[in-house]
């Protein structure tokens, strides 16, 4: 007897990136292709606050020129939202009702698509269901611009920030270069990453030479030791003229404490970070007297969808497409993987892991990526880090603007009495 079609839930978590969406293509353009065994395909209105709240969208009111166009488009087509839900013990009344509101919807199959926190909790949807009766098959999608999501050669998201960033700093590099005779001498750009220091560790593939710039980096895995940080950019200044750095937001002192921690957490309990680019251009304004300038980065590096690297939007991509696919196969709390097979040429395949083993692990940069002094990379890094930039996928142009599509967002009648909360 034919087993009967199930529906299915995804949505997107966390910070969105460039390529995000293109794992929503992939979840969404593989499931039509099995109306045997999947029916409809939702997404939570605001990642996981749209099945707490019973607020779904119908995917398939979208057109398959809008679902393919997704591909090329940057953000969060569905929403996202940062909302951690506790552990089992803490907050059971919150898993309790996805499975009511999945029970309602007849889902068989939750696609979640984001990092750490996301893969934990679902893996605990996959429990709660078990315990409920009401099983549900549970496949993470990996996104994450920290790139610090483990047993996975890099994560979704991660490409293309670091084609951004090496991109801006190199153009910026060029910038200062030019001006440093009369004007700045010294550039910082602060990237993100609060634990990892991956983005900043990609900063360093613009300087091909010691004279190019970024000539300093510091990243969360080495304390700040302001005395050799400003003796290393007086140094760099008297050599070359001029300096440019990247700097991770999440760097710390020795005593493990953030440099630019504003007192203020998140909804994931994370400390809100407050700017360190200026406290470290201060510093140095204050200790060396040179002139300077600094940026953030900020939300236009994991925005950056005309520039996203082509490798990353293929890994995202084959990330949603072989979730559903796990998930067709029999296989349940797991999330699909990268796995390197070489570097020179670069060659990938998808693996597996079990949700278990990667929720709320985060994987830190390796010492012998970073130089011996903690200022830079290694040749090491640069050979883990190049091919994940690799690669041009300009979205189409129309009138001289990129040309993203916004979905229909067709509401789904609400089947449930009680709203989430009350």
């Amino acid at each position: 007897m034919a087993q009967r079609p199930r529906n299915a839930f995804y949505a997107q978590s966390g910070g969105v990136t460039a390529v995000i969406n293109a794992s929503a293509c992939g979840v969404i353009e593989t499931a039509r292709k099995h109306p045997d065994r999947i029916g409809k395909l939702y997404a939570g209105r605001n990642g996981i606050l749209g099945a707490l709240r019973e607020d779904l969208v119908d995917t398939g009111k979208e057109s398959e020129a809008a679902i393919r166009a997704l591909r090329h488009t940057p953000a969060g087509a569905f929403g996202s939202a940062r909302y951690k839900l506790k552990g089992l013990d803490e907050n059971r009344a919150e898993y309790e009702r996805l499975i009511e509101v999945f029970r309602a919807h007849d889902i068989g199959y939750f696609f979640y698509n984001g990092g750490g926190d996301s893969q934990d909790t679902c893996h605990k949807v996959s429990q709660i269901g078990e315990e409920l009766a009401y099983p549900v098959v549970c496949v993470g999608v990996p996104k994450t611009i920290d790139n610090d999501l483990p047993f996975t050669d890099c994560c979704p998201g991660f490409g293309s920030v670091a084609k951004y960033v090496a991109t801006s700093i190199r153009e910026a590099s060029f910038d200062v270069v030019s001006m440093a005779e009369t004007s700045t001498k010294v550039f910082v750009l602060e990237v993100m990453g609060r634990h990892a220091g991956w983005i900043t560790a990609a900063c360093g593939l613009a300087s091909e030479r010691p004279a190019d710039g970024p000539h300093i980096l510091l990243f969360p895995e080495i304390a700040f030791d302001p005395e050799a940080f400003l003796a290393k950019v007086d140094a760099t200044v008297k050599a070359y003229g001029h300096c440019v750095i990247g700097v991770s937001e999440g760097i710390r002192d020795g005593a493990g404490n953030f440099l630019s921690d504003s007192g203020v957490r998140d909804a994931f309990g994370h400390a809100q970070l407050g700017g360190v680019a200026p406290l470290i251009a201060g510093m140095i304004k204050q200790r060396l007297g040179y002139k300077h300038h600094w940026a953030v980065a900020d939300y236009l590096q994991r925005a950056a969808r005309h520039l996203a690297s082509r490798t990353d939007v293929k890994q995202a991509y084959a990330m949603g497409k072989a979730a559903v696919e796990l998930a067709l196969r029999g296989h349940n709390a797991v999330m699909p993987t990268i796995e390197r097979i070489s570097d020179r040429p670069y060659k990938w395949k998808v693996g597996m892991v079990a949700l278990a083993d990667v929720a709320n692990r985060e994987r830190m940069m390796p010492r012998d990526y970073i130089s011996a002094d903690g200022f830079h990379i290694t040749a090491k890094c640069r050979r883990y880090l190049a091919p994940l930039i690799a690669g041009e996928d300009h979205p189409p142009y129309r009138d001289g603007l990129p040309d993203y599509v916004r979905l229909k967002l067709s509401a789904v009648k609400r089947k449930l009495d009680t709203d989430f909360g009350k």
